[in-house]
């Protein structure tokens, strides 16, 4: 039974810029078909070359293990001359390896050869640009008549863009480090080949080994480093426009007409963010009601932080709407239910209605820690917390009473989210608590601290007693009547 013969590709030139040899009768050989034909569209000449196969095998990881070990360098020269350049043999990379040479007589050819593993190409500014695509009077394509070369798809370079040949190459090759070769008289064009994208320019009549092997070198870092300058653009660009999207998404309070002040402090636990999955909100109503809410989405990924942001957005659409209490939070709840994108993911909540006269509120806590108040002459306590139901998205049909508490005329109202009680105190694994928060609040007040200065020393606070950053997001808002 014939073994089958694997169809492999065929390098029309030989690499390292040797002429190809002729068969022992004189014919052409493999590697070197007759004008007019092309041996990589014949299976009849394909053969397998066991040395090139294994080279494409070890080319295809030659750019992952680039940083890790020198490899040879390989050029891919494109140029018409089919004899090939007699300084193409010499060169050699800065740790004396033979630079490893591609030869491609025009750009369809260019376009096969060009692999993962070519450092650099070197490019013949004299070469043939593609033609585009037209149809002459008759309705024929092609580029017959006098100005052009036949239907062989290239042109004859003359046209008005001098380096459109450049062009299709580097789009063909963005990745890649260009050198632009051109004769000694048209150092313009050179210098307008550089100005396009290519690294650098050669003249024809000056090139030798060494001077080829230093500008190839030089050519692959250049184009090394542009392309970590681009990435790094590239990231910060992205990076700016994710932090406008994130301070976008962070809430405005609406208190027009009310005599409360607001501050608030948040911290998102996630590296380099601006949003966490903890949320926050101040509405006021047109009867005059102050609305708060704050809450936390379990977890602190990207998706936790988009989850939190469409609660609260529907939290302040039903609160406008007029909804309050247990019919919000279960409308609230089915919302979580339909947006999150796993059934264990939950969110607890503080939600308080304040008043038009400022001296009485509504609390409902759905597994969220009770806020904390405090006066003149009234030492800081936490509100109750008796009536507290479950978190969001636990219990389908759940319930969360509304319990009526007492302000007074002049109060401090703080609501928060865990990430500020679970901080560490000290190198031991006791954490700060209700009752650690309560005693820091309570004598930052006795020291006259209020307002933003107030949660700015909280925050701090907790951040020293922590020995550093919190790891949770953590979110403070802050609500002040005075008589």
């Amino acid at each position: 039974m014939p073994v089958p013969v694997p169809r492999q590709r065929a390098i029309p030139a030989a690499e390292c810029g040797q002429a190809p040899a002729a068969s022992p009768d004189g014919g052409p050989s493999m590697e070197q078909a007759p004008p007019g034909t092309n041996p990589a569209e014949n299976p009849a000449t394909r053969r397998e070359n066991p040395t090139e196969k294994r080279e494409k095998t070890t080319d295809e990881t030659e750019d992952q293990r680039e940083s890790a070990a020198p490899t040879n360098l390989t050029l891919l020269l494109i140029e018409d001359d089919p004899g090939g350049s007699p300084i193409v043999p010499d060169l050699l990379d800065q740790s004396g390896k033979p630079v490893r040479v591609r030869r491609a007589r025009n750009l369809t050819e260019a376009e096969r050869l060009l692999t993962d593993d070519v450092h650099c190409i070197l490019l013949d500014l004299a070469l043939s640009a593609p033609a585009p695509a037209r149809a002459n009077a008759d309705g024929y394509g092609g580029n017959g008549g006098n100005g052009g070369n036949g239907g062989n798809g290239e042109s004859d370079g003359s046209g008005d863009d001098e380096l459109a040949v450049l062009r299709h190459v580097l789009e063909l090759a963005p990745r890649h480090a260009v050198l632009a070769l051109t004769s000694s008289s048209d150092a313009e064009r050179g210098a307008e080949a550089v100005a396009v994208g290519a690294q650098d320019y050669l003249f024809r009549d000056e090139l030798d080994g060494r001077l080829l092997s230093r500008a190839i070198r030089y050519a692959v870092e250049r184009k090394r480093s542009d392309s970590a300058e681009r990435r790094l653009a590239e990231g910060r660009l992205r990076a700016q426009e994710n932090a406008r999207l994130e301070r976008g998404l962070l809430p405005t309070p609406l208190l027009e007409g009310s005599p409360l002040r607001f501050a608030a402090r948040y911290r998102p636990g996630r590296s380099r963010a601006l949003l966490g999955g903890d949320f926050y909100d101040v509405v006021r109503t047109p009867d005059g009601t102050v609305h708060a809410m704050i809450g936390d989405v379990c977890g602190h990924g990207p998706d936790e932080a988009a989850l939190g942001v469409e609660l609260r957005i529907a939290w302040r659409a039903l609160t406008l709407a007029g909804l309050c209490g247990d019919e919000l939070l279960g409308t609230l709840q089915q919302v979580l239910e339909h947006e999150r994108s796993d059934d264990e993911i939950f969110a607890t909540l503080c939600a308080v209605d304040i008043a038009p006269d400022g001296r009485r509120a509504g609390l409902c806590l759905a597994g969220h820690p009770a806020p904390l108040v405090a006066g003149p002459g009234t030492p800081a306590r936490l509100l109750p917390y008796d009536n507290n139901g479950p978190a969001l998205g636990l219990l389908p049909g759940a319930r969360w009473p509304r319990t009526q508490v007492e302000l007074g005329a002049e109060w401090s109202l703080m609501l928060y989210t865990d990430g500020l009680i679970e901080g560490h105190v000290g190198e031991g694994r006791e954490r700060l608590g209700q009752d650690g928060m309560v005693e820091m609040v309570r004598r930052q007040f006795a020291e006259g601290l209020q307002g933003e200065q107030l949660l700015r020393a909280t925050v701090n606070e907790v951040r020293e007693l922590n020995g550093g950053e919190l790891a949770d997001d953590l979110a403070v808002v802050l609500l002040d009547r005075t008589a």
